[in-house]
């Protein structure tokens, strides 16, 4: 999720972590052992003056499987599936009126699974998963394709990152 974050004009960092769990800082592997509760999470700060929250939800919207109730794509367990962390009220209503807006829109023949959650502690991941898509390309570039996130993105909106 951080390349599409990442070439979002007006976004000025992303932050790969975990989020939603109960565990104080947590490491990948517990995290994606599935006991801890957290999701994978993105952190995104933005210039509110060249971009604003709903777009950032559009943004999200078009990047995951907003139907899958197990994961994301090949990927299964509590600790992949789609949230909506929100940080004030203003954040939570936005994320309620998209998702729903999106339910409605007819384009899911299916409910939509997302939930919307309020934000509470953000555990960055560690370094070497900051900038993945970067620091890995080829790697990144064949998980894209492989795990149906493309044919997803594709079916369903057109085009996608």
């Amino acid at each position: 999720m951080q390349p599409p974050f990442d070439h979002t004009a007006g976004v000025i960092s992303t932050l790969v972590g975990f989020a939603g769990g109960a565990e104080a800082n947590p490491t990948y592997e517990q995290v994606s052992s599935g006991e801890t509760g957290h999701r994978e999470a993105i952190e995104v700060t933005f210039d509110p003056a060249k971009t604003n929250y709903a777009k950032l939800l559009e943004v999200f919207w078009r990047n995951i499987s907003p139907i899958q109730r197990d994961g994301q794509f090949r990927d299964v367990g509590v600790q992949y599936t789609s949230a909506i962390f929100y940080n004030n009220e203003a954040q939570h209503a936005a994320a309620e009126a998209s998702q729903s807006a999106l339910q409605s829109s007819g384009r899911f023949s299916k409910p939509i699974a997302t939930v919307i959650l309020p934000a509470g502690k953000f555990w960055p991941a560690e370094e070497y998963h900051q900038k993945y898509y970067l620091k890995n390309r080829m790697a990144y570039g064949i998980y894209h394709f492989a795990s149906g996130r493309a044919a997803f993105q594709q079916r369903y909106w057109g085009a996608g990152e």
